[in-house]
């Protein structure tokens, strides 16, 4: 079993005290959850009601059904409301970088103490405990070295869970923040009861008709902006009701604009309709590392990483396109 990095162990070891010492818990992650938010919130409820302790998870209604790949996860358990003795839980925010990316008032006004996990560069450091590791590939990892550090017994259900965050989050163990101690994770996650092959095809090869043809859509109508450096898809209502797919049919669409040849950032702009506060939801990659695409995401409300991140708004189409183009041109010095 792989050794916890010595790095930013002092915060391990402070946040891992605190889950230690508290009995009562609701754990929460980012709205419009990927699967690194989904696998850490899943994993850390496991690993804490292992250990004895009183876990909730809670996501707001409004996120579900979830994308068509993380159905198979056991989520039957999430709260949509707040827990009668909410005032007496510690809050665990998982793989959010600002409390704004959780919109439910009554879990950022400030009541209850915060503990704050995540791997974000841009993390604002909004909780009472703060465990943010930057050079983690992704929360799932740092929940893992918590699950070392507690003592829990990594079940298969908690080793299947933390292992979609790892490979959700590393692009199937591909992208730059992927490094030896992701693998020496992932192979005890394997050995702790992972099913590599199931796991993949739910991820990635279970897709239905509908999502295919929205996909299709949404590649037919690819503009090209920036000399070429920016690649934009807009999904709207229409394209959901002609293909019959739901706007949670779109995880996993921007990897294809990213991999168009001279691409250095691609953006999927999509409406959300009735699902989100906000009228459309913007996903930035940026394909090479050259422009920061968290930075634009932020001007916005939003956050990620450097190479990944998003954004919600209610700037029209146009407006976008023109904020977009704006900011690539500007990194890039165009």
């Amino acid at each position: 079993m792989s050794s916890v990095p010595e790095i930013a162990t002092s915060d391990l070891e402070r946040t891992a005290a605190e889950l230690r010492t508290r009995d009562r818990f609701l754990l929460t992650a980012h709205e419009g959850p990927d699967g690194d938010a989904l696998g850490s919130l899943l994993g850390l409820h496991k690993v804490l009601t292992g250990l004895g302790k009183d876990s909730v998870m809670f996501m707001a209604a409004k996120e579900f059904p979830l994308p068509i790949e993380y159905r198979f996860l056991p989520l039957e358990e999430v709260f949509h409301e707040p827990p009668a003795d909410m005032a007496d839980r510690t809050v665990v925010f998982l793989d959010c970088g600002n409390i704004d990316r959780m919109p439910v008032e009554w879990l950022t006004a400030g009541g209850n103490d915060v503990i704050n996990i995540d791997h974000h560069h841009d993390n604002t450091r909004f909780g009472d405990v703060n465990l943010v590791q930057v050079d983690a590939s992704c929360t799932a990892e740092i929940v893992y070295d918590l699950a070392l550090l507690l003592g829990a017994k990594i079940t298969p259900e908690i080793a299947s869970a933390l292992y979609v965050g790892l490979i959700t989050d590393t692009g199937k163990f591909m992208y730059e923040n992927t490094n030896a101690h992701t693998h020496r994770v992932a192979a005890d996650l394997i050995e702790a009861g992972v099913d590599v092959d199931d796991t993949y095809r739910r991820l990635y090869e279970n897709v239905p008709l509908p999502k295919l043809r929205l996909v299709s859509r949404a590649l037919d109508g690819i503009s090209s902006h920036c000399d070429g450096a920016l690649a934009i898809s807009y999904i709207t209502t229409a394209d959901y009701e002609a293909t019959g797919a739901g706007e949670e049919m779109t995880e996993g669409l921007i990897d294809n604009l990213r991999s168009i040849d001279g691409v250095r950032v691609a953006a999927v702009i999509r409406d959300l309709g009735d699902r989100g506060r906000a009228a459309r939801k913007v996903s930035l990659r940026s394909s090479a590392g050259e422009v920061d695409v968290s930075a634009i995401a932020r001007l916005n409300g939003g956050g990620g990483h450097k190479r990944a991140a998003g954004f919600s708004t209610d700037l029209e189409y146009e407006q976008l396109v023109e904020f977009l183009t704006d900011e690539v041109s500007r990194q890039l010095g165009s």
